[in-house]
């Protein structure tokens, strides 16, 4: 059954393709050879189409007559006059009657029930969002399955009850079978993608692991609270074989959960051991105590509770070596202020220790420099950093002739950098002062590199 507008656009495009037939059905894909003739005879007829569907009367006038004039003369009974004429139906008879013979309607006694438009309106829609059958509903409203039929062509006209009927299922075509079959498998890489990135999330929530954990280096316990957290999501098999762990392996370490701690009496003793003494006790004389008070466990016992309960005892932090011992005498003026340069020879001795890596060790070379002209003027290496390279570069210097004159390069300054001869051992040693001392000369303190001093 077509609707008024589907046989109008099949008969406007049937001319507009110059009545030919098979372009039609080809491009609309209906109707039918002789049902697309017979509308355009009638379109040609009428210049229009009939709104509804016009069915020939299965029965003629007389006909009609006939059962009626029997039914009134043989005591109006249906069934009677239905057995003998073999026609009409039930509902059909008493129609008829109301048609030819309105006088002869039965009266009812009393009020009838009246419903109102907006009833009416709810019956239909519930007739047409029904889920069960069409008799139910008539039965749950009070009426005759016939009359919710008649308010729905009221309110909805002849063309709703073309236009609601269920249109058959086209069959699958190959491609849409195709990729229904490849869909299952795409769905089930989603889920398990998710379980994937949901198994981190929630290790990190519960158990405090970072996201990027190895799920192998999980103990089975935590794998049983991660499965135990997602299994309201998935199944018990996919989250088994996610994180590695044996099935029963699952239900050993989830029955033992629910095993009460038999070491309860035991860490509230030692919290109030660990208490009274100041928080200072470890695991061994933790044992002792326990055992004074008749708690027998072994050691590793008490190292593992204690752990797990944070008693930690305090400790002093160990210091670091240090090689430093004091100043031993007061420290030399800067009498240099970054001042490298000199007028005479001898005026301005600079001194450091270097250290060289050779194959066969670490050696120590300490020269002694003039500003005047940026020359050795003595120089000792040694195989360990001490002062005996730095002492010996005087011997050399106090070998040279002396000019017969003086001035103030007769008074050395002897200057040493950040590791040299004031700094080598973290202060002046009473040796290094002594021979300042004896040969005259002057300490200044100007901690620079060698490089820049040269």
């Amino acid at each position: 059954m077509y609707s008024y507008k589907d046989r109008v656009r099949a008969v406007r495009l049937y001319i507009k393709l110059g009545k030919r037939i098979a372009a039609t059905i080809c491009q609309l894909g209906y109707p039918t050879k002789n049902s697309l003739k017979s509308w355009h005879q009638e379109y040609e007829q009428r210049l229009d189409l009939h709104t509804g569907y016009m069915r020939p009367p299965k029965y003629s006038q007389a006909q009609k007559e006939l059962a009626v004039e029997h039914y009134l003369e043989h005591g109006r009974c249906v069934s009677a006059t239905i057995k003998t004429l073999g026609y009409p139906g039930r509902g059909s008879l008493p129609a008829w009657v109301q048609e030819l013979h309105p006088q002869t309607r039965t009266r009812v006694v009393g009020r009838s029930q009246r419903l109102t438009p907006s009833l009416k309106q709810a019956a239909v829609i519930a007739l047409c969002t029904r889920q069960g059958s069409a008799q139910a509903v008539a039965q749950q409203l009070g009426v005759c399955r016939p009359t919710l039929y008649n308010w729905k062509t009221q309110l909805l006209g002849h063309e709703a009850l073309a236009s609601m009927k269920r249109q058959q299922d086209s069959p699958p075509s190959p491609e849409r079978t195709e990729l229904e079959q490849q869909l299952e498998p795409l769905r089930r890489d989603i889920r398990r993608l998710q379980l994937e990135q949901d198994l981190p999330k929630k290790a990190n929530e519960i158990i405090k692991k970072d996201v990027g954990i190895d799920r192998q280096l999980l103990t089975n316990r935590e794998k049983t609270q991660l499965v135990d957290a997602l299994r309201q999501t998935y199944t018990l098999t996919e989250l088994l074989d996610e994180v590695g762990l044996a099935r029963s392996s699952y239900f050993y370490h989830r029955a033992r959960r629910d095993v009460a701690d038999k070491y309860v009496e035991a860490r509230r003793t030692m919290t109030d051991i660990f208490e009274r003494n100041h928080r200072c006790y470890g695991y061994r004389r933790m044992q002792a105590s326990l055992s004074r008070r008749c708690v027998c466990i072994s050691e590793k016992v008490v190292r593992r509770l204690m752990k797990q309960e944070c008693l930690v005892a305090v400790t002093p932090k160990r210091r670091r070596y240090g090689s430093y011992l004091g100043e031993i005498s007061p420290a030399p003026v800067n009498l240099l202020n970054r001042d490298f340069s000199a007028s005479a020879p001898n005026e301005k001795w600079l001194t450091d220790i270097t250290e060289f890596q050779i194959p066969a060790g670490k050696v120590y070379l300490s020269p002694m420099i003039d500003c005047f002209d940026g020359m050795v003027a003595a120089g000792r290496s040694a195989r360990a950093r001490t002062l005996s390279p730095s002492t010996r570069c005087w011997r050399l210097p106090s070998r040279r002739s002396r000019p017969a004159t003086t001035g103030p390069w007769s008074t050395p300054i002897a200057a040493p950098t950040i590791d040299g001869l004031d700094g080598c051992l973290g202060s002046p040693t009473r040796s290094w002062c002594a021979r300042c001392r004896a040969r005259g000369t002057r300490r200044t303190t100007r901690r620079v590199k060698a490089s820049s001093a040269v």
